[in-house]
């Protein structure tokens, strides 16, 4: 039976990143990643592009080149879309399309303007997807497009069915932390997380519009001893509780099916927007595939490794992947070289055991990695998205 669960759980999860756009946004905290980067005219990067959110925010850092990798086309057909509309919209426009996640004129900006900067397959995508952006309604946004975005509107409507959606909008006007507390802890916690939101967050149909796969799940569980459910709760009640709403513009984009001017990414913001347009978008390259096979395939080192969460993914189903991947990342890294990334479980015990080679000698990756953990758990404290159980920040001594 559990080979027949286990059979179901991967073919679910795989017909969900194999066939539709996963991320319509990015839910990591670029504010953050800027931080410890300290990115400038030198630094050559390489993250997963996710929905291209950070790789625009960094580029607003002046590094010499950005390089967005990822698997799913889909998602880099979103970020080719977003320097499309840079490049060629007006600022006002730009923020009808992924500030306010629409506008009745798309298929008419797409066909005349934006269409001739993409590549083959983003037209493939977006020329049978103009209704993404088109938001004929309402409540019809971009930002509930996407396996993410269901799983946003879906929230959306238990809120209403709950009878605590205006509360819970009313958090993101609250003056200062004690309204927020008083909101949250007074009328939102006990009737938000009922029984049946925990058992269908326990599911892996639920999991899978999230991004998250069983090996996920399993590592969260074990690190931190507890069901996904409970830990959500806890992050939830951490945003609220303990940070402020006015800047936090991810689980303002849920909630809203928008960002508002004052509470949006940086690329969203007037003057980042004129500075993108100005040539720094022009420092971000887009290549699909995975992060492995661009690194083998790219001529030159780089300074920064942005690698989200996914070693988590990797490190139960397909270890001898995620050692591969590490071999290509020590080679193609700079002396000193800045390596970033989050996990769901609480600490992570399978990056320092894979074994690499350096000049010709096998080498554990721990005993070549210099962590600064007092900085990681700042950041992860302050962190507006703080779904992640932990954050990791090294540089590689090679």
């Amino acid at each position: 039976m559990k080979a027949i669960s286990d059979w179901t759980t991967r073919s679910i999860f795989s017909y969900v990143h194999g066939n539709h756009l996963v991320y319509n946004t990015c839910w990591e905290d670029p504010r953050l990643d800027r931080e410890v980067m300290s990115l400038d005219a030198a630094s050559d990067v390489v993250l997963i592009t996710s929905a291209g959110c950070n790789a625009l925010d960094y580029a607003l850092d002046g590094p010499n080149r950005i390089h967005a990798v990822d698997m799913n086309f889909r998602q880099n057909a979103l970020l080719e879309l977003k320097i499309a509309g840079v490049r060629r919209l007006d600022f006002e426009d730009f923020f009808a399309l992924f500030g306010d996640g629409g506008h009745a004129k798309f298929p008419g900006w797409y066909r005349d303007t934006l269409r001739a900067d993409l590549s083959e397959s983003a037209r493939g995508y977006w020329d049978r997807r103009l209704h993404f952006l088109s938001r004929p309604g309402d409540d019809d946004s971009f930002y509930h497009r996407g396996t993410t975005g269901v799983f946003g509107k879906l929230m959306v409507k238990y809120c209403q069915w709950a009878r605590i959606h205006a509360d819970v909008l009313s958090l993101f006007s609250a003056g200062c932390l004690d309204e927020q507390r008083r909101i949250y802890l007074g009328s939102v916690r006990d009737a938000m997380w009922r029984p049946a939101l925990k058992r269908a967050l326990r599911t892996d149909a639920v999991l899978s519009l999230l991004g998250v796969p069983k090996a996920q799940r399993e590592h969260l569980e074990r690190t931190t001893a507890r069901s996904v459910a409970d830990f959500m709760e806890d992050c939830v009640e951490s945003v609220f509780t303990r940070l402020p709403t006015a800047d936090n513009y991810f689980w303002r984009l849920y909630l809203f099916g928008r960002y508002s001017r004052e509470c949006c990414p940086g690329y969203l913001k007037p003057d980042n927007f004129q500075r993108l347009k100005s040539g720094m978008v022009d420092r971000i390259r887009i290549h699909t595939g995975d992060l492995t096979g661009f690194l083998r395939g790219h001529n030159g080192s780089l300074s920064h490794f942005v690698l989200l969460d996914h070693m988590d993914w990797l490190s139960h189903a397909h270890p001898e992947l995620l050692a591969a991947e590490w071999q290509a990342i020590v080679d193609r890294a700079r002396a000193g070289a800045r390596i970033l990334w989050r996990s769901g479980g609480f600490h992570v015990d399978f990056v320092d055991p894979i074994r690499v080679e350096v000049e010709g000698r096998q080498r554990r990756v721990g005993d070549l990695l210099r962590y600064d953990t007092e900085t990681a758990r700042s950041c992860h404290e302050r962190d507006r998205v703080h779904t992640y159980g932990s954050f990791y920040i090294a540089d590689l001594a090679t």
